[in-house]
């Protein structure tokens, strides 16, 4: 993990039925620093009825019909989002869908990752939607000793939810599912 970049599995997990469902896209961000990696996350911005505000998560957002593909709608929002072109970016591979909620909560949504390697070093414009864009040592995620409990209200229940905490900032949820994912020997 230190040396080199993760190995992304070749058979991912493809969700049956995805595209008659709410499809989205994220763009993962992974940058060579040294003899290690740095990951690139965003705080979403605060925003009122939005449930994951202020959330840590990657770059991405629904797919729309001008979008090729879901691949380019994970370019798209990467674009709009923090103004990376992905022509500082290597694909290096594709994590399984991830099944979620839309913001209503009536319909499934699929989430598609993608995983770049950033080539050079990059500037971010951030759009109203990401309050900032912070660099994660990825060695972070695979250390034992960081990874905490959390208690997340839902409905009137208390449910306890592994996360990870990097200077005040709690990653979770779909998030930490596709770094579980990413960081799997």
């Amino acid at each position: 993990m230190h040396s080199q970049l993760p190995s992304i599995q070749k058979r991912t997990r493809r969700i049956p039925g995805r595209r008659w469902m709410t499809r989205a896209s994220v763009t993962i961000i992974i940058r060579r620093k040294n003899q290690s990696f740095d990951l690139l996350l965003i705080k979403r911005a605060e925003r009122k009825g939005d449930p994951w505000s202020g959330d840590m998560a990657f770059p991405g957002g629904k797919m729309s019909r001008e979008d090729k593909s879901i691949y380019h709608t994970g370019l798209r929002e990467l674009h709009e989002e923090i103004g990376l072109s992905d022509d500082k970016l290597k694909h290096i591979g594709r994590l399984s869908d991830q099944l979620t909620k839309t913001h209503s909560g009536f319909r499934p949504m699929i989430v598609s990752p993608f995983v770049f390697e950033l080539s050079d070093h990059a500037e971010f414009t951030l759009n109203h939607e990401v309050a900032e864009v912070i660099w994660v040592p990825l060695v972070h995620f695979s250390t034992s000793l960081n990874r905490k409990n959390m208690i997340w209200k839902v409905k009137g229940l208390k449910v306890n939810l592994p996360c990870y905490w990097y200077k005040n900032r709690r990653v979770w949820g779909l998030t930490l599912r596709m770094i579980d994912e990413l960081i799997a020997k």
